[in-house]
């Protein structure tokens, strides 16, 4: 028996039913891409979170921690190893409070969190109500929209840590940038257990329309459908969509995966798109515009699972000159 076989086994009789072999992990992403992991363990509250957590970091197992899939590109020949599948959604609000506050543990719905919260007539989180990740991605990547983000409304995000423990960490601590943080860097290292944001009393009527505005506006310039969202970051006093665009892309497609013709930074799943032919639209994008306005894109989503050799480095990688090559299929029978 192979020391991975032995691992799962653990892994198997450590958590029993919350186990599966061999998962799909498609179904689990805003994309509806992506291969199997060989173990996909789930877990129902930060409680359990922080107990897989620990006892794979004790096992040393690598491991992934997945919520709403969204900003995330799963390989087509999926994860080696293990995938938490985070469906912790407890949440308590203190309206009373000065400011007033939300806790919510990291598998909930950030869009859900900010309805329930103008419902209550708490403003903040008006900004979120269309974003599809969870409240742990959210900390993560310094999730944010028309002009709010995450870093302006967290409190404090509490966060287990494989050498530090569990601790709290204000925005501060974080190194909060656009769409980045320190937690970036530590991968499977943090784990987001849950995160507490400071709301405001506000006019119910006034918050739900604020909300719809934003809402409206994410209709009329976002497609609807299977996607990441945005693909890459914006650089600096310029946007990634307009570039794309100006560029000739939109509506350019690989197999099943498209540049949207509504916003160039939107790549779409129009049916069953393969994850390799949504990193050949993603290069031909890169480099596209790399050649056209001496601008290197980065990626605003992560690709995770066993990509073939060089995949990362051409969609991460900035060389001094963008190289004049045909987009390529990452295998040859592609």
């Amino acid at each position: 028996m192979t020391a991975d076989l032995v691992l799962y086994d653990r892994i198997q009789q450590a958590f029993g039913e919350r186990v599966q072999r061999n998962a799909p992990l498609a179904p689990y992403t805003s994309a509806r891409v992506g291969g199997p992991a060989d173990v996909l363990v789930t877990v129902q509250s930060k409680r359990e979170l922080a107990v897989v957590a620990r006892r794979l970091w004790a096992w040393n197992a690598a491991f992934l921690v997945l919520g709403g899939g969204s900003n995330v590109l799963v390989a087509d020949a999926g994860v080696r190893g293990v995938v938490v599948l985070n469906r912790a959604r407890k949440v308590a609000f203190a309206a009373e409070a000065e400011p007033p506050t939300v806790w919510a543990e990291s598998g909930v719905n950030l869009g859900s969190l900010a309805r329930r919260a103008a419902q209550s007539g708490l403003g903040g989180l008006e900004w979120a109500a269309g974003i599809p990740g969870t409240v742990g991605g959210a900390v993560v990547g310094n999730a944010g929209a028309h002009g709010g983000d995450t870093a302006s409304v967290l409190q404090v995000a509490e966060i287990l840590h494989r050498e530090r423990g569990r601790g709290f960490y204000t925005p501060e601590d974080l190194a909060f940038e656009y769409r980045d943080s320190w937690l970036k860097g530590q991968g499977s290292n943090a784990v987001v257990l849950s995160a507490t944001f400071a709301l405001r009393h506000d006019d119910p009527a006034a918050v739900r329309e604020r909300m719809e505005s934003f809402s409206e506006h994410r209709r009329q310039t976002q497609p609807p459908g299977a996607s990441m969202g945005s693909m890459f970051k914006n650089p600096s006093n310029d946007y990634a969509g307009r570039l794309i665009d100006e560029a000739g892309l939109k509506g350019t497609s690989v197999g099943d995966a498209e540049i949207s013709t509504l916003h160039a930074n939107f790549f779409v799943n129009r049916g069953a798109a393969k994850a390799q032919e949504i990193w050949a639209l993603m290069y031909l994008a890169r480099t596209t515009v790399a050649q056209k306005f001496g601008i290197w894109l980065e990626p605003e989503i992560r690709l995770v699972g066993e990509w073939p050799e060089g995949a990362l480095e051409a969609l991460y990688g900035t060389p001094e000159l963008p190289p004049a090559v045909p987009v390529p299929h990452l295998e040859e029978d592609a």
